[in-house]
């Protein structure tokens, strides 16, 4: 799984009990994996048409700070299904626990809202950087090496 974000909760995510809101962690997951299917496809026109269940299993509580992680499931034709990940980091032992997870579905559209062809290119790359460095997003130095291995090639 790839880090997307990281997040610190905050005195205005806090719902009745004490804990974050719910709602705040779903919108956490759908910016997180919006963005990070956006940035395979190449696309900022990317939809999120499918949430599967998601369980909350740990609270958090103000100044938690949680890791967004995300990982390809599947390409469709049109579509690219994520499993998305919340867990909590404790800053003092570095140890995480989940607190949430689900799958998105997301789709590609058109300026008209219809569902288009996610390029060959862009999965065949996806699939080629996950081979060679084991994720879909990389870093500077990362892409600077794709770049590099590219020309040499």
């Amino acid at each position: 799984m790839e880090l997307i974000t990281t997040y610190i909760c905050k005195e205005f995510d806090i719902g009745i009990h004490n804990n974050m809101f719910g709602g705040r962690l779903i919108s956490l997951i759908d910016d997180a994996s919006g963005s990070y299917a956006a940035q395979l496809c190449d696309t900022p026109r990317m939809v999120t048409i499918k949430f599967d269940e998601l369980m909350f299993k740990k609270p958090v509580k103000v100044g938690g700070i949680l890791k967004i992680y995300g990982k390809v499931i599947k390409f469709g034709s049109t579509s690219l299904e994520l499993y998305m990940e919340i867990r909590k980091h404790n800053v003092y032992t570095g140890e995480q626990e989940i607190v949430t997870h689900t799958n998105v579905k997301f789709v590609r559209i058109d300026e008209e809202g219809n569902a288009i062809p996610i390029s060959e290119r862009v999965k065949i790359r996806y699939y080629e950087r996950f081979k060679r460095f084991g994720k879909g997003l990389l870093s500077a130095e990362e892409t600077d090496m794709e770049k590099e291995t590219h020309k040499l090639n």
